[in-house]
């Protein structure tokens, strides 16, 4: 995972320095903002590592604080070297932090799908997806503060929830099952024979290669699947499709609400309300839930998510 880790960096720091985003070579903001950013990736990935988040959350409670305090520090370090720094952001910041993680303290001593845990989870979801992201990480210009706040996110969620809380079940790691490669293709392609007839019936896809953008189609699949994919599959299957499923006693029942909060998730995608992008989202949170299901890990129903992502703004376009 460090060299995992270690390639996607130094590729996210050429892709930014090269696209004209603001960002240049040298430079104390320069090295404090990709410092924040490999600091962030590392607690994503480094916690999905076998062994690491057992250990870890063996020290207790205490660890998820601990943890929060340290991305805090992060923070600061990013807005101390671009010179942003301000009470207003490290306030909101430490909000974003701490007021979650009091929440799910108070359900100690309750099963995973307490009110907390879905209360916490639909703030995160807020916070990220409609907070002031731009505002709190505005160097250079905001360019990538969804993706730093995304990260931040994720990191909370692995504060609160596998940490303090000692969420069972989640499949936060990396691995790969002997029967993954069936799951992942078979989900994959029982939702595009649903979803593409549908789509164009609907007139919400058509089909349109981008043949241009073939060149950028391995980056952009690598930064769907870790600041997309596998942060939406944390949330929704991970946590809330677990949550739901525990606190209703149905695996079944956690499944379909779950499918069809994440397709109300995009209802302002596109402009408000978009019916169309909500049924087609929740058809595929349904195969994403399956193979979460059945793989118990968030990477599987990653993958199928970052395919579906990557294949749609390759072959369609959106009418």
């Amino acid at each position: 995972m460090l060299g995992v880790w270690g390639v996607l960096c130094v590729g996210m720091i050429l892709f930014a320095t090269m696209s004209g985003y603001g960002y240049s070579y040298g430079g104390r903001a320069f090295v404090a903002s990709f410092a924040a950013f490999g600091m962030l990736f590392a607690g994503m990935l480094l916690f999905a590592a076998r062994g690491v988040l057992e250990r870890v959350a063996g020290a207790g409670p205490g660890a998820g604080w601990l943890y929060s305090v340290a991305l805090l520090l992060v923070y600061v370090l990013y807005a101390t070297g671009t010179g942003t720094l301000s009470f207003l952001r490290l306030g909101e910041v430490a909000v974003f932090l701490f007021v979650p993680l009091a929440l799910l303290a108070s359900a100690r001593g309750a099963g995973a799908g307490a009110w907390q845990d879905l209360l916490v989870v639909a703030g995160v979801w807020v916070a990220v997806k409609f907070g002031p992201s731009r505002t709190i990480w505005p160097y250079p210009g905001g360019r990538f503060s969804y993706i730093l706040t995304v990260m931040l996110a994720v990191n909370l969620a692995i504060a609160g929830f596998l940490l303090l809380r000692r969420v069972k079940g989640a499949g936060y790691t990396f691995g790969w099952g002997s029967d993954w490669a069936f799951s992942i293709l078979g989900s994959l392609l029982a939702f595009a024979c649903i979803a593409i007839p549908l789509g164009v019936k609907l007139r919400f896809i058509a089909f349109d290669v981008q043949w241009a953008h073939w060149k950028t189609e391995p980056a952009l699949a690598l930064g769907i699947l870790f600041f997309t994919a596998w942060p939406e599959e944390f949330l929704f299957r991970g946590l809330l499709q677990n949550c739901l499923s525990r606190a209703m006693n149905s695996d079944l029942a956690g499944w379909v609400f779950a499918s069809v909060l994440f397709g109300f998730s995009h209802i302002t995608n596109g402009g408000f309300p978009n019916w169309r992008y909500v049924l087609l989202a929740s058809i595929a949170g349904f195969f994403y839930g399956w193979t979460w299901r059945r793989t118990n890990s968030i990477l599987a129903s990653a993958i199928v998510h970052g395919a579906v992502d990557v294949l749609w703004h390759f072959l369609f376009r959106t009418v």
